[in-house]
């Protein structure tokens, strides 16, 4: 089908039963009734009471599956964010590097996490998730591999950029996959399960990471996080299935098109960009999560809140290693094992606070007659951040005066609990208040996120050295 004026294909659609002059735009119809399957019998929808193909009415057998899947692929890139910090020196040392160009190739890596999701997230509600998802796989593959041959800062620094940049589809597809598949009800639940193995991640990979720089080359930090990949991607093909709920309708829709040769057949989502010309349908797309940002105050809070507790923990993050082998004069590798602090106060934070948000919703909904709100995740996030500044407040004055290193630590598992309390909710708010276009509103989440980590950690060894 052609735009005689533009000379340019358009979005294909059966536009026959639709005025394009009445169409709503693209967050007007979000807050409009949608018409239904009895008031138009031509509208192709999932059947109300049980529908096989609705990810919504899968099994757990399927669901758990792609939820796990996309766990296991988000600890190998979150892990990847990580792993360099014990071995910063050593790095530096061999590719003649400065301690902020150090960090620097650390900290490029979650750079480009901020503007990954912005594009991929975008794409993933035009194409699918299951597409987006093995292209980032292997996009990441090939940079995370070129990293473990750089023989320069530069081709490091560059190869961490692109890296990160294919490693951010996964906070993107993290929202859009679990508002796809799971319910308001199970938002925690899900959360707190699909967490579990990413915040590993995070943790673990110091300890990795500090353990390679010891009794081998830290090049084997990007080798073998390489080859857990190369199984991820195998993974992936054979039991990550599409999500998306459009697109699901949309080859439907196509299907009785062409079974029946009827061309009135349509979606939801063909009724909104029925006569747009693709260049238009990407456009708005890739546009949507920093329109959103921009103009949406509930995304502007969600942002500026998750954000500096993001970038409140890559400080950490960063420092802890350095802290426990300049302060304590420990080794690299007992350095990474006091990363398990961190590790136990996520864990244990996303999943009783996974736990206690899905029993906080419940009652909530019940004392509203049934009507459940987004806003309903939102309470658990008080005691959280009360929870992390306390902690943060001990690890802080432990360290200072020298007390024993489990009080160190347990302040550092305190602080970890809390946080991962308060961002939790925060997530689950962002993926149920913008259902339609959950990878949209996570991306424009995480860009703010990926900028605080980014930047936070540039100033702390500054901040360290001038506070003492």
């Amino acid at each position: 089908m052609k735009d005689n004026s533009h000379n340019e294909l358009e979005v294909t659609m059966p536009v026959a039963t639709i005025d394009p002059t009445t169409q709503p735009t693209e967050m007007a119809a979000l807050s409009q009734p949608q018409p239904t399957k009895l008031e138009d019998p031509f509208l192709v929808t999932f059947d109300d009471s049980f529908d096989a193909e609705d990810p919504r009415c899968w099994s757990k057998g399927k669901k758990w599956p792609v939820t796990d899947v996309l766990a296991a692929t988000g600890f190998n890139r979150i892990m990847v964010s990580t792993i360099m910090a014990p071995t910063l020196t050593t790095i530096a040392k061999e590719l003649d590097m400065t301690d902020l160009e150090a960090v620097m190739a650390m900290s490029a890596y979650i750079l480009a996490t901020a503007f990954g999701p912005l594009v991929l997230g975008p794409l993933s509600e035009i194409y699918g998730r299951k597409p987006l998802l093995h292209v980032s796989n292997i996009w990441f593959l090939i940079f995370n591999l070129v990293c473990g041959f750089a023989n320069s800062k530069g081709l490091l620094i560059t190869a961490r950029v692109l890296a990160g940049f294919g490693a951010g589809a996964v906070y993107a597809l993290q929202g859009g996959v679990l508002g796809d598949v799971w319910s308001a009800e199970q938002r925690g639940k899900s959360l707190g399960i699909y967490l579990l193995i990413p915040l590993l991640g995070a943790a673990v990979g110091p300890i990795i990471g500090g353990f390679m720089a010891e009794r081998t080359t830290w090049r084997w930090m990007f080798w073998s996080t390489s080859a857990f990949q190369a199984a991820m991607i195998v993974l992936s093909f054979t039991a990550f299935h599409e999500t998306y709920g459009p697109l699901i309708l949309g080859r439907r829709a196509a299907k009785l098109r062409k079974d029946t040769g009827d061309q009135r057949y349509y979606t939801a989502a063909e009724r909104l960009d029925g006569s747009r010309l693709v260049r238009n349908v990407l456009l708005r797309a890739l546009t949507r999560p920093l329109r959103l940002l921009a103009t949406h105050p509930a995304i502007q809070c969600t942002a500026l809140v998750s954000g500096f507790e993001y970038g409140v923990l890559y400080i950490v993050l960063s420092t802890f290693a350095d802290m426990w082998i300049k302060h304590d004069h420990t080794s690299i590798e007992t350095s990474g094992l006091h990363y398990i602090a961190i590790a136990g106060g996520e864990l244990a934070g996303s999943q009783l606070g996974g736990w206690l948000m899905d029993k906080v919703y419940k009652r909530l909904t019940c004392r509203g007659n049934g009507e459940a709100k987004p806003e309903f995740h939102i309470p658990l996030m008080l005691p959280g951040a009360v929870i992390g500044a306390l902690g943060l407040f001990l690890y802080g004055w432990a360290a200072q005066f020298g007390l024993f290193w489990f009080v160190v630590d347990f302040g550092m598992l305190m602080a970890c609990f809390g946080l991962q309390m308060a961002g939790m909710p925060i997530s689950a708010y962002v993926i149920d208040a913008y259902p339609d276009y959950a990878s949209s509103a996570t991306a424009a989440s995480q860009f703010v996120r990926s900028l605080t980590a980014f930047a936070f950690p540039l100033f702390a060894p500054k901040m360290y050295s001038v506070m003492g």
